[in-house]
């Protein structure tokens, strides 16, 4: 008999083999029968940042964890996670008020990476600064500066993992006078093979950070891969631009018990 698959965000919503109740607000919203199928089902499936960590605290597995959910479009969080988990990561600080800031760079060289440290995401939030007047004014819009060293490069990699596996990869080239490679601000997908080595930091840093889930961005340079950050609602540009339909593959995945 096949098992009861339940989701209730909407990243399975065209899946033949899944039924996706959508997030309520209030638990009580779902009706008996919902509720009663959430109580059977073996994984509660895209829980939402909402009922995740509700739902593990009660014993029941969710797809992805809360793991995830909690380190979502937080820099500070992620560059911290990488930190205790050793993973190569670009240096970054955090400086918070403008008394910290003021120690900017004498700990860092220009030029430098400043990121919008929360909610950002598809490159917006992340900037390339130059010189004292462009740090000034970052500042003046951010009370936690979160600041990267800038490492050189025209491309990064975007190694997709979910289970545990990398379903795919590619790399993402930056348009010209652009240091970002999003495909969200121009950058062009390219579908050359993607080294093992680095394929291998994808994998070892989604099990290191818990993330079931994840859009891992990865960039080398100086003869050294670097994780970047995961995204965890990665876009689908890369699975069309290969000709793999997501919502098929998600399918056999739940289908295999890979997920």
């Amino acid at each position: 008999m096949p098992r009861q698959v339940i989701a209730l965000e909407g990243r399975l919503r065209h899946c033949r083999n899944v039924t996706t109740l959508g997030v309520r607000p209030n638990f009580d919203d779902y009706t008996d029968t919902e509720k009663a199928a959430m109580a059977s089902a073996e994984t509660i499936y895209y829980p939402s940042r909402k009922y995740a960590l509700l739902f593990d605290a009660i014993g029941k597995r969710t797809f992805p964890g809360y793991h995830g959910y909690a380190c979502a479009q937080d820099k500070i969080r992620q560059s911290t996670l990488f930190q205790l988990a050793g993973i190569p990561h670009p240096r970054t600080r955090v400086f918070y008020g403008k008394r910290q800031q003021r120690q900017i760079l004498s700990r860092f060289s220009l030029p430098l990476i400043a990121k919008v440290p929360r909610g950002s995401a598809m490159g917006r939030g992340v900037y390339l600064i130059r010189d004292p007047l462009e740090l000034a004014q970052y500042c003046s819009r951010n009370h936690a500066a979160y600041i990267q060293e800038y490492l050189p490069v025209t491309a990064d990699i975007r190694a997709v993992v979910v289970g545990g596996r990398v379903v795919h990869a590619y790399w993402r080239k930056a348009p010209a006078r652009d240091f970002r490679s999003n495909v969200s601000v121009g950058g062009c997908i390219v579908l050359d093979p993607v080294p093992e080595a680095a394929l291998q930091l994808a994998r070892s840093t989604a099990a290191a950070c818990r993330w079931d889930d994840v859009g891992i961005d990865i960039i080398h340079c100086h003869g050294r891969y670097f994780v970047i950050e995961g995204n965890m609602k990665y876009g689908r540009e890369g699975f069309r631009a290969a000709g793999i339909d997501y919502s098929r593959m998600m399918e056999d995945l739940i289908d295999h018990g890979t997920i």
